[in-house]
């Protein structure tokens, strides 16, 4: 149950950071939400390293730290994903 949780949030956190992020983004929704699980998960290990990981309550902080992950994957998967499809960018 646990990768379906993983799965989900991955997938909300790389739609929300399509919609932070300026421009169009040129990668499928399934890329999306492998991008969006990726960044969750260095979020996850950033907050664990700097220990905010696990607090009482509701981890504010690791979920801002998913965030910036996936938009930063989502960023950096699109400009690869373009360059690899011989896309450009039109802003």
């Amino acid at each position: 149950m646990h990768w379906l949780w993983a799965i989900i949030v991955g997938f909300v956190l790389g739609l929300i950071a399509r919609l932070i992020l300026p421009g169009k983004q040129h990668q499928p929704l399934w890329m999306t939400a492998i991008f969006g699980i990726i960044g969750g998960v260095i979020g996850n290990a950033v907050a664990t390293w700097i220990g905010v990981g696990d607090t009482r309550g509701i981890d504010w902080i690791r979920h801002l730290l998913q965030l910036a992950g996936a938009v930063l994957v989502v960023g950096v998967g699109d400009s690869a994903y373009m360059a690899m499809t011989g896309k450009r960018r039109t802003t």
